[in-house]
């Protein structure tokens, strides 16, 4: 009698799901397809093979230690007595296992894990990482990128890596892989090293470059004298360091340190000057408040400002004190010139003699000598009262050039010039007659110098 399509179809779906029950009932004392417990591969075995096994895998254990410098370590189980530990609970997860569903295990892994499984010596093997050789070789410290200056810009110096492990790290990475089966344990990957905070490809190490050739783009010239002063990369780059941020730094001390160096260099107050006298002779003055000044606590900070700008100037350094000129004596052709020795005052104004005379200085017998040196005028003040121990003077005209030392009028004397002044003296001050002191006051100006000195 023969069958009809439906029928045949039926016993075939019948028979199919017969094997596939016969197969589910394989699987309920069977592992899975793709099934791994703590690394060893248990596929379509029964509870009895894998202790089998596991046990086998015990017996040849080795973990081996792959390392930065491309070294090979290896831990073999026996060393550190590692053991199958036959009360696990493997059978628990067999009972999880569906077996109806074994279909699925042939599309996918399953990997297991059980606490418990393998047990070893902790002293064992912690005595075996303290000899390992990546841990006891020669000590190569991790260094972050770089920067190298070079004709004007930065050019960055590859990272270091270094070989120092972390024995924290490496001990947590060495226990799991046993513990989990493995087989091969790279180290870097396992982050068991100290490494460099930033790379070559760190953002921040772009934005640091960046920052440092900015930094050495900054050229100052300074217009002091001939030839100028210029400041730019060259110098500037040894001022810079970058700490272990990345962080660009610019060292304070060596600003501070240049500007006080164009002080020594270009300031002139109180320096030796050669200047021609009224009588002809060619006198050494030394000493005195005239000239330049660099300013150098402002000059820092605004030096500093520039390169922090990567500024390009031109321009003065900035001054505590100006002289009128820059070239040759600084004195120029207007000015006060005291003869301590002949007692004689002149004053010059554009070149031209306004007025001479005899004059008192200071009384060098009660150490009370005028100062020598170049000095300017301070201001000038008309109806003064001029005070000190045991005096109270007023004078008509007033014109400081040091400190409280200046010339002025002085109506109590009859009489000037000669060695008056060895005998009554002033306190310090040039006292000069009344017409004298008139015609100087009405014609100087603030700024003026004042040349005092001995033959």
């Amino acid at each position: 009698m023969k069958r009809s399509a439906a029928e045949n179809t039926i016993i075939v779906i019948a028979s199919m799901m017969l094997v596939y029950l016969l197969i589910s009932l394989y699987f309920m004392n069977h592992f899975f397809t793709n099934t791994v417990i703590n690394g060893v591969n248990v596929s379509l075995k029964s509870q009895e093979d894998v202790n089998r096994s596991l046990q086998d895998h015990i017996r040849n254990y080795k973990l081996q230690l792959v390392e930065r410098n491309g070294e090979i370590e290896d831990i073999w189980g026996m060393e550190i007595g590692l053991e199958y530990n036959e009360k696990n609970n493997i059978s628990e997860i067999l009972r999880r296992q569906d077996s109806l569903k074994w279909i699925f295990s042939l599309f996918k892994n399953h990997e297991e894990y059980t606490g418990g499984l393998f047990l070893y010596n902790e002293k064992a093997l912690e005595s075996k990482i303290n000899d390992l050789h990546c841990i006891n070789n020669r000590r190569i410290e991790p260094r972050n990128v770089d920067f190298k200056y070079s004709a004007g810009s930065y050019e960055l110096v590859e990272e270091v890596y270094g070989n120092i492990v972390r024995r924290d790290r490496l001990y947590i990475a060495i226990r799991s892989g046993i513990l989990m089966g493995e087989t091969s344990l790279d180290l870097n990957e396992k982050l068991c090293y100290e490494n460099p905070q930033y790379t070559l490809s760190s953002a921040k190490t772009l934005e640091t470059k960046k920052l440092l050739d900015k930094y050495v783009t900054t050229s100052v010239t300074y217009i002091i004298d001939s030839p100028k002063e210029q400041l730019d990369g060259n110098m500037i780059h040894k001022w810079l360091s970058v700490d272990n941020n990345l962080d660009v730094k610019i060292d304070r001390s060596e600003v501070k340190k240049y500007v006080k160096e164009l002080g020594k260099k270009y300031d002139t107050v109180g320096i030796a000057r050669n200047f021609k006298t009224s009588t002809g002779k060619i006198v050494e003055v030394k000493g005195g408040l005239y000239g330049w000044k660099i300013d150098q606590k402002a000059e820092t900070e605004v030096l500093l400002e520039n390169i922090r700008n990567g500024q390009i100037l031109i321009r003065e350094p900035l001054y505590a004190q100006r002289a009128l000129f820059r070239s040759e004596n600084e004195i120029g052709n207007t000015y006060v010139e005291i003869n301590i020795t002949r007692q004689h005052l002149w004053f010059y104004k554009e070149g031209k003699l306004i007025i001479h005379g005899p004059v008192v200085t200071g009384n060098p017998n009660t150490g009370n000598s005028t100062v020598t040196g170049t000095n300017m005028l301070n201001y000038k003040q008309k109806d003064a009262v001029l005070s000190g121990p045991g005096y109270m003077a007023p004078v008509t005209y007033w014109m400081p050039f040091y400190g409280n030392i200046g010339v002025h009028d002085a109506s109590w004397r009859h009489s000037f010039g000669g060695e008056i002044y060895k005998r009554v003296g002033s306190h310090g001050c040039v006292n000069a007659p009344l017409y004298l002191a008139k015609i100087i006051f009405e014609q100087i100006s603030e700024g003026t110098p004042f040349i005092s000195y001995e033959e």
